[in-house]
């Protein structure tokens, strides 16, 4: 898994019984993303010259990568027999209002530098159903997390934040809240040169400016009824310049509080409104190591008189930064059982659909 915040790839070796037994985490390893590769991903967001040649020269980048990941799982497990590789590719653009959401990465290079049957495209198939294509991950937060008579919340906090309901009478819903770390991440780059707010450190010594954050909160994104999704289509530098138009005055280190605390109260906003009876908020993905964040949505939600805990699903005893890889796998095993991976109460879609496309080795 590669995600919105375009750090590197999670992989995972995981072993996926059939049976309903638990899943066997085996091995995980972690690729970064060289500065380069970083910079042209993010540059393939907005339309510029020559950009086919140049998506299609950054997904065997991508593919060498995710091959290089693979490699030090097996590694680690040289006698493990695999029956297939789930990769979701790196979002480039999501714009399911258009009929199209688009994952970079060439997955025939994959199974061809790897010798092993590759699952790739998970999300064109849910929007060609007229779905968003995203999140995928709440059936499988639901599998792994979700507990009879008990509302959970699983959060992940990614470039982008998305949230799975698992209501206590088995149903599951989810939906995109709007941003999660890729504000923050643009700013402090801009302003300390740093790729991230380690630990949410910068944030911590702002202040968080009230005027601030219901600009930022006066989008049309945010107010919209599930479902929905969104990325850095919407939430990119461009979004965040305008918004900070009438503010000249704040100081860089408050807009970087103010927008911890806008990644907080979006999430609090959408989990009192849709899961008001939750009994706990489990984290994942970067966000989770973010102590200010994490502290910020405590804070907010019980503001809304939501007395949830809130921790990361560490606690539940999967780390934080494995869930994604994780739910990408069990799709793909989902794929090999042709059983559909999607979920229409989340995504819109018109119904359930086996998600991905096989490239055999």
């Amino acid at each position: 898994m590669s995600g919105t915040s375009l750090d590197g790839v999670d992989g995972v070796l995981v072993d996926l019984p059939q049976d309903g037994a638990a899943m066997r985490l085996l091995a995980s390893a972690y690729q970064p993303f060289s500065a380069a590769l970083r910079s042209e991903a993010m540059a393939l967001q907005q339309p510029g010259e020559n950009e086919i040649e140049r998506e299609a020269q950054l997904a065997n980048h991508l593919a060498e990568n995710y091959a290089a990941c693979v490699a030090a799982l097996l590694q680690a497990h040289p006698q493990a027999q695999v029956r297939a590789i789930g990769v979701h590719g790196q979002t480039i653009r999501h714009r399911p209002e258009l009929g199209y959401t688009r994952q970079t990465n060439n997955p025939a290079l994959l199974a061809e530098l790897c010798g092993i049957d590759v699952i790739a495209d998970f999300r064109s198939r849910d929007v060609a159903a007229g779905g968003q294509g995203a999140p995928l991950v709440p059936a499988f937060h639901r599998a792994v997390f979700g507990a009879p008579e008990a509302c959970r919340v699983v959060v992940n906090i990614g470039g982008i934040s998305n949230i799975s309901i698992l209501h206590a009478d088995g149903r599951t819903t989810g939906f995109d809240t709007g941003p999660g770390n890729v504000l923050m991440d643009a700013w402090i780059a801009r302003h300390q040169g740093s790729s991230y707010d380690e630990n949410g450190t910068w944030a911590s010594q702002g202040r968080v400016q009230p005027d601030l954050l219901a600009a930022f909160c006066d989008e049309a994104f945010l107010q919209l009824t599930p479902p929905k999704s969104t990325g850095r289509d919407l939430f990119r530098p461009d979004w965040l310049a305008a918004k900070l138009s009438a503010f000249a005055a704040v100081s860089a280190v408050d807009v970087q509080a103010t927008l911890c605390a806008f990644t907080a109260v979006t999430l609090a906003d959408a989990i009192s409104r849709y899961a008001p009876d939750v009994s706990a908020v489990s984290i994942c993905g970067g966000g989770a190591y973010n102590a200010t964040l994490m502290r910020a949505l405590s804070i907010a939600l019980q503001a809304r008189d939501c007395a949830a805990s809130v921790d990361s699903t560490a606690r539940l005893d999967v780390s934080p930064s494995h869930v994604e890889a994780l739910a990408f796998a069990w799709l793909a095993q989902r794929f090999t059982l042709r059983l559909p991976g999607n979920l229409p109460e989340v995504t819109g879609a018109e119904g359930l659909r086996i998600l991905g496309a096989l490239y055999p080795a």
